[in-house]
């Protein structure tokens, strides 16, 4: 007899509100004999505890099939299209799955359907359609393998590869996995859905029962029946002219199963890749822990655990590594912005410790025992491993079983053999052990004397907060830099890695440094979450790493913090100098701080931008009036004049960036930035050169590795005559600190040619142009030294380009009326000067110097070249260099120019 459907509904979902050892007693009482009823529940409810179909989707959606009407027959042995149903494999709350052969493939399939009364309900079917065209889209070998959507007589189906195998749920049922087993099961899995996310594609029902583990420890990930194709971050224009269907899951509908809910899904709000990370961590926590991390009685308890509890560290399961610990809670993290922000950034550090734990086991390593004793807790004993990573004590069955701890083992080799095997035993473990401690030692000793921070990720919502990840990555290089014996790289070369996916070997590569800092920001409103780590660029391996979950006013303690702890870990050897160095705040006002962060942000971004420059001062003077005795505020203040807008003319902007650095002197005169600011001034705008040596020489006295003190005093030894070796050697230190900075490169390939080495000019030109192709001050300098070897061609289409690409740029009309005139194109060259003349202003006048040198106008070249003294013109302290103005050397009046500028011909 076929039992009323909607009295099964009933039944069933009394049942499931009661505790499973009460529900036989219920059944008893609600069947009240009814057989057929009974067998109807017990077999939803199988299905409800067993939760292992081919392609499952939540219980509770299974219900639904108990509503409105009885379920069509089997299809075992029936056609369905090409398809012979073979039997059948599971059922879900999306539809059935049965095994078929491919008739004309001849192959064994997965054959899922949409029941019959199922499509009345238009959103099942949509959901049905959603499946399949987002499944089928996907072509990864973690993903199981769509071949056909189709209809057969009304019904819908999807025809899928047929996977042998386990559901992650029953192969770890029983013993816990051991841990190089769980994170390449976990590195397989995230490596489909980093497919799936690259696609548009969130999964949203991430559990044991929806991966598959094939007899060869291969993984599939099934059932995107809840995936949700999300908005690209950057979307191409197609050139079909199509339109990306965008769905999107209604406020408030929680879609997915609820003891892998991220805290978004279970409350109903929208969802993105986030939320994947989030249910791969609760499965990655339930197979090292052997249950869940959110656990309750009810549904209810589950989502209140979800939203509001952290679950129980691991360490109080099993011995697992800190930084596996770390791995999980990061995952787990109930804010998506603290979370891992991408798949690829949780399986790079799975990655790393895999590598690391198949190191150490390759060594001989003890490493902890994977099983504990038989009461569940964590055992302290510890498994000898061998050098390809298995435990040596094993069950004559094969599987493993708790080792002997290393004094057992011996002794229980006296009792059974002579005393010579057992010293032959015991020389080889005290070798293999000296072996593994002179490595380690080794290794962990051999000081790393170079580092690089990265710039941080602003993972924040807000994309104004990108001067906070910026301000820390600075304040981190500053920090460091300090130190002797360590070679920090600056914020130039590494701020030209940012946004680039580059793993830890190729950065270190490229800055040619033995470590990286990197890590991530997040601000929420006045909290501050910083998570940064510390990697060996020789083999990826971790050295360091920590969260610091902070208020935002405690950012200062949080930067000293970190600045301690590497310096502890790279093994550097401080003096109680240095260590007040790393430790010194140079204010206590954290908006003052925050300020003066936001100004050094609008300030790196100066290059061939006015309006960056003013909000820069306008920053650095709001830091002041918050913290009237911030020298740093007051340098990056200086530093901002230097180079700041011409409406205020050079002679007042140079005069506030001399006031601005003084100040910051006189508050501390251990500012290396505010001394090389200052000697700038001196050498660039008083010609006062021995002032200037003087405050480079302090600037390098107090901080050795800064590049632009190297840069400007090397540019000092040789624009003043004094030694061009010594200049060179100079900039050549610039360049080892800070290697792929545009303006060091650029200012190496100048002062190569004021040197008059041409070819080595041309090389480190051409070598700054692989930097960045489009540096116009490099094109600039490539062109004129070609046109001092004799390649006029090419150098007057490279000016020629550069103009056209940007007309307005200082050197490019300039150097182009130059070259015109110093070939020969007078008349080309008298049209082009004319149009600069009659917008001249800012260092037009000594360009105008060198075009009529060039021209053999003399007095007309004296005439601008006085005018560029008077304005004291930025490139006058060229003037003794420069090999345009060679043929005006013996000329009196030159030489009476050269004694004003403080310089001998």
């Amino acid at each position: 007899m076929t039992p009323n459907w909607q009295r099964v509904k009933d039944v069933f979902c009394s049942a499931l509100e009661r505790e499973p050892a009460q529900r036989a007693a219920f059944l008893d009482r609600a069947c009240d004999g009814d057989q057929s009823l009974r067998r109807e529940v017990e077999s939803l409810l199988a299905s409800h505890e067993q939760a292992a179909s081919f392609m499952e989707t939540p219980v509770i959606e299974a219900a639904a099939q108990v509503c409105g009407e009885a379920p069509r027959e089997s299809l075992v042995e029936q056609r369905v299209g090409q398809y012979e149903v073979l039997s059948e494999l599971g059922k879900g709350g999306m539809g059935v799955v049965y095994l078929a052969r491919d008739a004309k493939l001849d192959r064994k399939v997965a054959l899922k359907l949409l029941p019959a009364y199922f499509m009345e309900d238009r959103e099942r079917v949509r959901r049905f359609e959603r499946e399949a065209r987002a499944a089928s889209a996907l072509n990864h070998p973690n993903i199981l393998t769509i071949y056909e959507v189709g209809q057969s007589d009304g019904q819908h189906f999807i025809a899928t590869e047929f996977v042998e195998g386990q559901t992650l749920r029953q192969h770890a049922a029983g013993a816990l996995l051991k841990i190089g087993e769980v994170i390449d099961i976990v590195l397989q899995a995230a490596g489909a859905l980093a497919a799936a996310h690259a696609a548009g594609i969130v999964h949203r029902d991430i559990k044991p029962e929806n991966v598959m583990v094939r007899p060869d420890g291969y993984v599939k990930v099934l059932d995107f029946g809840l995936a949700k194709l999300t908005q690209r971050r950057t979307a191409p224009v197609a050139s079909e002219g199509t339109t990306r269907i965008v769905f999107k899951t209604e406020p408030g509908v929680v879609m997915g199963t609820v003891s892998y809910m991220s805290p978004e899904q279970a409350r109903g709000l929208e969802v993105d890749e986030r939320t994947d990370i989030w249910s791969l961590g609760v499965v990655l926590y339930e197979l090292l822990a052997g249950h869940a991390p959110f656990e309750g009685a009810t549904t209810g308890d589950v989502l209140v655990a979800v939203l509001d509890r952290e679950p129980t560290p691991l360490a109080q399961w099993r011995e697992v590594p800190a930084d596996l610990e770390r791995v999980v809670c990061q995952a787990l993290s109930k804010e998506r912005e603290e979370r891992y922000q991408t798949v690829q950034e949780l399986s790079a550090d799975l990655k790393r410790l895999k590598q690391r734990l198949e190191f150490e086991a390759g060594l001989g390593r003890y490493a902890p025992s994977e099983d504990g004793d038989p009461s569940g807790a964590p055992s302290s004993a510890y498994t000898i491993i061998d050098p390809v990573g298995r435990p040596t004590h094993e069950s004559g069955d094969g599987r493993e079983t708790r080792a002997p701890r290393i004094a057992e083992y011996l002794l229980a080799q006296v009792s059974r053999r002579r005393r010579t095997a057992v010293l032959v035993l015991l020389g080889l473990v005290l070798t293999a052990a000296s072996v593994v401690y002179i490595l380690q030692f080794a290794r962990g000793r051999q000081a790393i004397d170079s580092v690089a921070v990265l710039p941080l990720v602003n993972v924040s919502a807000d994309p104004d907060a990108e001067y906070l990840s910026d301000g820390v990555t600075e304040s981190l290089i500053n920090s460091l830099s300090q130190l002797p014996g360590l070679r920090v790289m600056s914020r130039d070369s590494v701020f030209r890695l940012k946004g680039r996916d580059l793993d830890a070997q190729t950065a270190g590569r490229e800055l040619g440094v033995r470590a990286l800092l990197m890590g991530r920001v997040v601000q929420r409103g006045d909290g501050l979450s910083i998570s940064v780590e510390l990697v060996d660029t020789h083999d990826n391996s971790h050295i360091w790493g920590e969260q610091y979950s902070r208020r935002l006013a405690d950012i200062l303690a949080v930067q000293e913090d970190i600045s301690k702890s590497v310096t502890e870990r790279l093994r550097l050897k401080l003096s109680g100098k240095d260590k007040e160095r790393l430790a010194k705040r140079y204010t206590e006002n954290t908006e003052a701080y925050q300020l003066y962060m936001r100004g050094r942000y609008f300030w790196d971004k100066r290059p061939g931008d006015v309006d960056v420059l003013e909000k820069a001062i306008r920053s650095f003077n709001q830091a002041i009036e918050m913290d009237p005795n911030y020298a740093l505020a007051y340098a990056g203040l200086g530093d901002a004049y230097l180079f700041s807008a011409a409406s205020l003319g050079r002679k007042e902007t140079m005069a506030r960036a001399r006031a601005a650095a003084k100040k910051a002197l006189e508050i501390d005169d251990t500012l290396a930035e505010a001394h090389t600011t200052l000697g700038f001034v001196k050498m660039n705008f008083d010609f006062d050169w021995p002032g200037a040596e003087q405050e480079f020489k302090r600037a390098l006295e107090l901080n050795p590795n800064y590049a632009t003190a190297h840069q400007f005093y090397g540019a000092y030894l040789i624009q003043s005559g004094r030694s061009n070796e010594e200049g060179m050697r100079e900039l050549r230190r610039a360049l080892e600190i800070d290697p792929l900075s545009l303006a060091l490169n650029w200012h190496a390939g100048s002062m190569l040619y004021y040197t008059r080495q041409y070819d080595e000019a041309i090389e480190q030109f051409q070598k700054t142009l692989q930097l960045d192709p489009n540096h116009s001050l490099s094109r600039v300098g490539l062109a004129q030294a070609y046109l001092q070897k004799g390649k006029l061609a090419e150098a007057i289409r490279i000016l020629e380009e550069v103009t056209t690409a940007r007309p307005k740029a200082a050197e490019s009309r300039p150097g182009l009326a130059y070259a015109y005139a110093a070939t020969g194109k007078r008349a080309k060259a008298q049209e082009l000067t004319n149009l600069i003349e009659t917008s001249a202003q800012g260092n037009v006048t000594y360009h105008l110097a060198r075009i009529y040198t060039a021209l053999g106008k003399t007095d007309q070249a004296l005439r601008w070249l006085e005018k560029a003294y008077d304005e004291r013109a930025f490139n006058m302290f060229f003037l003794g260099v420069e090999p345009a103005f060679d043929s005006l050397r013996s000329d009196a009046r030159f030489e009476a120019l050269l004694r004003r500028v403080g310089l001998e011909n």
